[in-house]
């Protein structure tokens, strides 16, 4: 259980943190989206669109749930808290991590929603996404990193302050 994995929004930051964050502890860092590009042979985008939500999902709770990591920092994809037995697994990995932005601050990260494979079900608005997945992510995280008005640096120092106190 000495893994650290980052959950959030898409565009909260969460491989971009990883990566500094794996830096500053000495730790390995893994993003899961590159998994999933790398086991399915193809982009998240081109998974939605090609083979579905669904598979999709499926996808990603699969991959998520075979990791078998130490001393890792994991970076999650935004849709890995719709996967319980992902969840599941990521918690007994180690201490899940919740990168938390506002919606106004999704609102200025976020574009081509499609073209990076954000997980967007029929006819959902970006509000109507972040809303429902809040609630997911606070259900699921040990740690709640408040990122706003922070810049990654500050955030990362936020984070390693918290997690020196553990």
């Amino acid at each position: 259980m000495n893994n650290i994995i980052l959950i959030g929004m898409p565009a909260s930051g969460k491989s971009t943190v990883g990566v500094i964050l794996a830096k500053i502890l000495g730790m390995d860092f893994v993003d899961t989206d590159l998994l999933i590009q790398k086991k399915a042979g193809k982009k998240l985008s081109e998974i939605i669109e090609q083979d579905g939500l669904n598979a999709f999902l499926s996808l990603e709770e699969n991959v998520c749930q075979k990791l078998q990591l130490k001393d890792t920092v994991i970076a999650t994809g935004g849709s890995v808290v719709y996967g319980e037995g992902a969840m599941k697994h990521l918690r007994e990995l180690g201490k899940v991590v919740y990168l938390e932005i506002d919606y106004e601050t999704l609102e200025k990260r976020l574009h081509h929603m499609k073209q990076r494979g954000v997980v967007l079900k029929e006819g959902q608005t970006k509000r109507g996404l972040y809303d429902e997945r809040v609630e997911l992510y606070e259900k699921y995280s040990d740690i709640r990193i408040d990122e706003s008005d922070k810049s990654v640096e500050e955030t990362v120092n936020a984070l390693v302050e918290v997690l020196n106190a553990l």
